[in-house]
């Protein structure tokens, strides 16, 4: 896949991360990436530089992340430096996993931090 392919699945994921409530995508500096961010919490990280090993960091349920790894060997991994039962790295190069499937990763990875959350911090971003 070229950069520019690569650059625009970027943007779009970046895009989509903000459309949740209370949620943030920002370049953090110290980690040198996209840092989705639910009250201080990541939801997810993603490369800022549209490479060959640009990725997505995401959280999901364990048993899915081993069936998303059988299924997409090689592309989808291990989280890059998080938990590896609890975080997956999708390559972003490959397009195997759709926008689509990405996007919904996303949106599992938002909805797992979010029940953690506090009933405080939960009415904070549901305005109540």
């Amino acid at each position: 896949m070229e950069k520019s392919m690569i650059a625009q699945r970027i943007a779009t994921f970046k895009a989509f991360g903000e459309t949740f409530k209370g949620a943030k995508v920002y370049f953090r500096d110290d980690w040198e990436v996209f840092y989705f961010d639910l009250q201080g919490k990541m939801f997810g990280m993603m490369s800022d530089q549209s490479g060959e090993d640009a990725i997505i960091t995401l959280k999901n349920f364990p048993e899915k992340n081993e069936e998303l790894r059988e299924l997409y060997q090689g592309v989808v991994i291990p989280g890059y430096y998080a938990n590896k039962t609890h975080w997956n790295s999708i390559k972003l190069a490959s397009p195997e996993v759709s926008d689509e499937e990405i996007k919904q990763m996303i949106a599992i990875s938002y909805q797992l931090v979010y029940q953690k959350l506090t009933k405080k911090q939960k009415a904070e971003i549901d305005g109540e």
